[in-house]
């Protein structure tokens, strides 16, 4: 999932009704269902205690478990992936392989490589089959090809349909970098009407608005941002198959920029921490110039309410390990 160099790996109790700002009808205050929580699992750094830290909350856990190994294959299973699979399944969990296309050795996502797959058949049959194996034991897969590009959109429909045909019975996702309308998705690769039928869940990943490298200080997502890029999105696609992609993490910037888990950002902040209830995050000026924001379980409270505003699926949370408690 979307975030900075090798973090990038990629609760629902009360609420009051809100009217949608993209359209539909509002629900009721009185409405308690519980959105469906996805924790993101990333090998190496979640741990089997995590999925099952926050009680019956999680229902799914996606573990960031392998990636493209040349244009013909996907990388192998690690024990670490497979033990976070087991502690998933032995509480009641279901476990969700993600796929991405990010390069150790760059420290960023490699849409070249990812090219070359999506624009061979001979290749994308190859990965199918290499990823059909990895899965054994899975209860589906979510395809996190990111960075992608405009040259990418017919190959990304084609290997989305492949997989999907090659896992009957099982779940397909796939994670979106987010943008505000058609342009902006094809540029990134996506064709999101092509794409749906083939998809039994899309997760739009409403964060990194802000981040060090790319941008000055700000929040994670700013839940005014949130709803506009969830606009589009909810337009096109059914909201049903929708999951909203929570930060639980922060960043720095400064001295010592880069990213920092909730547990870091706090001890960091200190007595200087401030609630931003506009932003629905945290942040705190330190010495030095250092700004830092964040977003915690009181963030993700705050994006609960747009799920539910807008009858999604659910939330999909970045990541279980790092963010503490989310319950």
């Amino acid at each position: 999932m979307s975030v900075s160099t090798s973090a990038r790996r990629s609760g629902l109790v009360a609420f009051t009704a809100l009217a949608l700002a993209a359209g539909g009808t509002t629900v009721p205050a009185s409405a308690q269902a519980p959105v469906h929580a996805t924790g993101y699992a990333l090998q190496g750094s979640a741990s089997p205690s995590d999925v099952t830290r926050d009680g019956r909350y999680l229902r799914t856990i996606a573990i960031s478990g392998v990636a493209l190994d040349g244009p013909t294959r996907v990388s192998s299973v690690s024990a670490d992936v497979t033990r976070l699979r087991r502690a998933a399944h032995r509480h009641g969990r279901k476990a969700v392989l993600l796929l991405s296309n990010f390069s150790d050795r760059l420290g960023d996502f490699d849409e070249p490589l990812a090219h070359r797959m999506l624009t061979s058949a001979p290749a994308r049959a190859s990965v199918v089959r290499s990823l059909t194996r990895a899965a054994r034991g899975f209860d589906g897969v979510q395809i996190d090809l990111e960075s992608l590009k405009a040259r990418d959109v017919a190959g990304l429909v084609a290997f989305t349909r492949e997989v999907k045909a090659a896992l009957p019975g099982r779940s397909v996702s796939m994670a979106f970098m987010a943008s505000t309308d058609r342009r902006g998705y094809l540029a990134r690769g996506y064709d999101l009407k092509a794409l749906a039928p083939h998809l039994d869940r899309l997760v739009l990943m409403a964060y990194d608005q802000h981040g060090p490298g790319w941008s000055g200080p700000g929040p994670i997502g700013s839940l005014s941002w949130v709803r506009r890029e969830l606009r589009y999105f909810t337009k096109v696609l059914p909201n049903r198959k929708i999951d909203l992609g929570v930060a639980a993490y922060g960043y720095q910037w400064g001295r010592g920029s880069g990213t920092l888990s909730v547990a870091q950002a706090r001890k960091r902040a200190g007595g200087k921490a401030r609630w931003r209830a506009e932003q629905g995050e945290w942040s705190a000026r330190l010495s030095g110039g250092r700004k830092i924001w964040w977003s915690d379980r009181r963030s993700l409270r705050a994006r609960e309410k747009i799920a539910r505003s807008h009858r999604l699926h659910g939330v999909s949370i970045w990541q279980i390990g790092s963010s503490g408690r989310l319950r």
